[in-house]
């Protein structure tokens, strides 16, 4: 299964205070560990949402509002993608996870949606042509 792990933003990740060089060793550390045990397909740090936009549906008509953003608890600072057999598995390996602002901490795992998941939904037709995007990203990055 596959899940997204997400580090929720704090005052400091939105005002764009760096980690630490020790919290950059550690973080590096941690991924090799992800790394060698097949976990980590990706991760990334996001910058704060003050160079960021929201693009706001209504019906046909499109919004753009700029950052920053009120909410910053509801914020994403960053951000992992891995592949663990069980929510179980996901929740131990964060718990291993240094705590990335040394302060109090928020890191939030959710399932990803496979194409199986969606049933009947998921024509043959739909799964072919998710299967040839896949096929696709991958030839074009070199997997």
């Amino acid at each position: 299964m596959r899940f997204m792990i997400i580090v929720k933003a704090n005052r400091d990740t939105e005002a764009g205070v760096m980690p630490s060089q020790e919290m950059f060793a550690a973080m590096g550390a941690y991924n090799e560990q992800l790394v060698k045990a097949g976990i980590m397909l990706a991760g990334e740090g996001l910058q704060p949402s003050s160079k960021g936009a929201r693009v706001v549906f209504s019906g046909t008509d499109r919004t753009i509002v700029d950052g920053p953003f009120a909410e910053t608890k509801e914020l994403i600072a960053g951000y992992w993608l891995w592949n663990c057999k069980s929510l179980a598995e996901a929740t131990e390996w964060v718990k291993r996870c240094p705590n990335p602002t040394g302060d109090q901490s928020v890191i939030e795992i959710r399932p990803i949606y496979e194409v199986e998941d969606f049933g009947d939904a998921a024509t043959p037709e739909i799964r072919a042509h998710n299967d040839r995007l896949r096929a696709d990203i991958a030839a074009r990055h070199g997997e």
